[in-house]
């Protein structure tokens, strides 16, 4: 069966029995599930067996552990589903093609983490242009060293992915005094965010001019190795990178030997290749990069945020109306909202 037959807006009746299986890496599921007591039977799985055990006679399928294999191995268990939601912006890990090909929707949690994820942009994009790192480590080591400090106002930031995700990064960012631009699948008018959003294909010819590229894009076959050697060498020497994104858009050992050979000034990192980030990594060592632990969308609760959205959709699903957040299969995205999810010209 293919995903365009299928119709989101269906769903059981508030009074049919309702069976919702949770895979989830935390032993009594999310924090804020038992708010769906006596609403269903809501079934714990935690890995491939116990997730095989539970999805036969499941109607719907919440997934918070968005960095597991188990589903698409215990797939062939699933005979009652009619719908997925997965707990996370990302679904590339969700995207098997038995799940693609069927007429199954799937939503995600477009939304929660776009704020958070904006200040941390901006955070990063102030601790370069302030030298802020160079401050904590001369405080550490009580050392005075005045220096001249850049300015960010009317310097120009690209974001690749101009989704939910990069439309809050930008609006920080011009509210910054930014000029701020945006790639995405194909091109689309500018609006009160971007001054213009260009194409993919238009990336090298871009990257020459951006003084801090960011990558806010999903995981997709397009995107997936996305910035190499030759895109690094396009980069201005002066620019700076910024991942928060997923690591396989990147081809690190190309953004090392970029960053000894000077050919970027700096990279602030939050999804790397391989989590944690090795013992030993060079990225470690450089006093150019700013790392953290994939952690750039998670602010004080946002499991329960996620809950909450998740509950939200749930009502429109029992009331028969069209889910919100529903995931293109074909693209790997939910697009924003107010562009049609048969024109790929959102990514994010």
């Amino acid at each position: 069966m293919s995903e365009t037959g299928s119709d989101p807006s269906y769903g059981a009746s508030k009074s049919a029995a309702l069976r919702i299986t949770v895979l989830s890496d935390a032993p009594d599921g999310p924090p804020g599930i038992d708010r769906l007591d006596g609403r269903a039977e809501i079934v714990l799985a935690h890995d491939e067996d116990s997730l095989r055990r539970a999805l036969p006679g499941s109607q719907i399928l919440l997934v918070t552990d968005f960095r597991t294999d188990a589903l698409e191995a215990a797939w062939d268990a699933a005979d009652s589903l009619e719908w997925v939601h997965a707990a996370s912006a990302g679904v590339d890990q969700l995207m098997f093609d038995d799940l693609i090909e069927s007429d199954i929707p799937v939503t995600n949690a477009q939304g929660i983490f776009d704020r958070n994820i904006a200040e941390y942009v901006l955070t990063q994009i102030l601790m370069f242009a302030k030298d802020s790192a160079h401050n904590l480590v001369y405080q550490q080591a009580e050392r005075w060293v005045h220096r001249d400090t850049e300015t960010i106002e009317h310097k120009h930031v690209l974001v690749v992915g101009a989704g939910s995700i990069g439309h809050a990064i930008g609006r920080l960012c011009r509210a910054a005094g930014m000029q701020v631009s945006g790639v995405a699948r194909r091109a689309r008018e500018a609006d009160d965010v971007f001054d213009a959003v260009y194409a993919q294909t238009d990336l090298d010819a871009l990257l020459p001019k951006a003084d801090y590229v960011v990558v806010a894009a999903p995981l997709t076959e397009s995107t997936e190795g996305l910035f190499d050697a030759p895109r690094f060498a396009a980069m201005a020497t002066h620019a700076r990178f910024i991942n928060i994104g997923r690591g396989a858009i990147v081809v690190t050992e190309d953004l090392v030997a970029a960053l000894e050979a000077n050919e970027i000034a700096g990279a602030a990192l939050d999804v790397f290749e391989t989590e944690p980030l090795p013992t030993g990594h060079p990225l470690w060592a450089m006093d150019n990069v700013l790392i953290s632990a994939h952690m750039a969308g998670d602010f004080i609760g946002w499991r329960e945020a996620l809950i909450d959205q998740f509950i939200a959709n749930l009502s429109r699903w029992q009331d028969r109306q069209p889910l919100f957040n529903r995931v293109s299969k074909r693209y790997g995205y939910a697009p924003s909202q107010g562009v049609d999810e048969s024109t790929p010209s959102a990514s994010n």
